[in-house]
């Protein structure tokens, strides 16, 4: 079969036949294309109808504007909770977190381990040693304060067991010393 308008677009030579399967093959890929979409149609309006069941226009922008109060009371905890957060953040950094105790006898005399020294350290190793020393006359107590681990005081050896022990965390253990 010889078409003028299949010589003219450059078709003239191919077999008819071919042309014809061609185009059923195209068209049947544009069949599934379409039933894909209807599909996708299809699901998309029964998501649509179950989400609006039981509404109006007005209902459903009351519900939109209940949302929308509710993420913006959320949004607003939020940064209060955060700047909350941030305060207790910068407040717990001068507490004591750090403590180091170290018992012992003051006197030669005395037994029993009554004395004892309390070093408490916030993050910076800043803080207060507490030395309580007891003997045969009453207890006296005095305290050191500690600035970078160190003191203008000088320390005892007992003082500067319990700074380290409570700037490397090992607090004590009272009974085993």
């Amino acid at each position: 079969m010889n078409s003028n308008f299949l010589n003219m677009i450059g078709l003239g030579s191919v077999d008819i036949g071919y042309l014809l399967l061609t185009l059923l093959i195209i068209n049947v890929i544009l069949l599934i294309l379409i039933i894909l979409a209807f599909l996708q149609i299809n699901k998309f309006t029964k998501k649509y109808k179950k989400f609006m069941q039981g509404k109006n226009a007005s209902s459903l922008e009351k519900d939109i504007m209940s949302l929308y109060e509710d993420n913006t009371f959320i949004k607003a905890n939020v940064e209060k909770n955060k700047k909350d957060i941030a305060e207790l953040f910068e407040k717990h950094k001068t507490t004591f977190q750090k403590m180091g105790l170290v018992k012992y006898d003051a006197f030669k005399e005395m037994g029993g381990k009554l004395s004892f020294t309390l070093a408490l350290l916030d993050e910076n190793n800043n803080g207060v040693l507490l030395n309580s020393v007891h003997s045969s006359d009453g207890c006296y107590s005095y305290t050191k304060r500690i600035k970078n681990g160190d003191s203008a005081i000088t320390l005892s050896n007992e003082e500067k067991v319990a700074v380290e022990r409570a700037m490397q965390g090992t607090a004590s253990n009272p009974d085993a010393e």
